[in-house]
């Protein structure tokens, strides 16, 4: 599950720091030129927001003549909205896991799984792997997104290197991570998994909201 995230409007309809991306949406949207960054903590964002949007929004710039805004789209661009988005929530290291996919347009859940006893990265494997068996059997040429690089790096590894203990409260969740395992290895696909960026795009569609 991605943190917390607080974003800042430099310019936009109203100006300030908000707690939700959807909160920020509002403010930016049919905005001309609209100023905005998601930032990882409030005291962050309340500091820079004090501060010109430039310094912040053209940290990697390198086209002078673009506006803060255009300097922060063009670096990502915008998600692919016929796709399936995944995401993981955790209560507790290990705790009561599960995951989600759901259609990035219209959040839509199409599938889901939970266990009362994981990790968070283990969720976030599994939600990418069951990700790509749902599109594979539904015959879905479509993008896949993640907020989470430990997952794309597992997936393409072929395997869920967890460091959860095995014992009889698991022991079920690590057949399901077998069964996983042995799907990657014997099975090919074209999915685009693609890294979804929290800081320009706000939450992932999949997120559970429990901040």
């Amino acid at each position: 599950m991605a943190k917390q995230k607080y974003y800042v409007v430099w310019q936009g309809h109203k100006k300030g720091v908000f707690e939700s991306w959807q909160e920020c949406q509002e403010q930016i949207k049919g905005f001309a030129q609209a100023q905005y960054k998601s930032f990882s903590n409030k005291a962050e964002a309340e500091f820079a927001f004090k501060e010109k949007a430039e310094k912040h929004l053209y940290a990697n710039a390198n086209k002078k003549n673009s506006t803060p805004t255009q300097t922060l789209i063009s670096n990502v661009g915008s998600p692919i909205m016929e796709s399936i988005a995944t995401d993981a929530a955790c209560s507790g290291n290990p705790g009561k896991m599960e995951y989600q996919g759901v259609s990035t347009k219209t959040k839509k859940q199409l599938f889901h799984y939970s266990h009362p006893c994981g990790t968070n990265n283990i969720g976030e494997f599994l939600g990418l792997v069951h990700g790509l068996s749902y599109l594979k059997r539904h015959n879905l040429n479509l993008p896949l997104y993640t907020d989470s690089v430990n997952a794309m790096k597992w997936v393409k590894q072929k395997k869920c290197k967890t460091k959860l203990e095995r014992n009889q409260k698991t022991e079920d969740l690590f057949q399901y991570i077998e069964r996983a395992e042995k799907w990657l290895q014997e099975n090919t696909y074209t999915t685009q998994i693609l890294k979804w960026h929290t800081d320009t795009w706000g939450e992932i569609p999949a997120d559970f909201g429990r901040k």
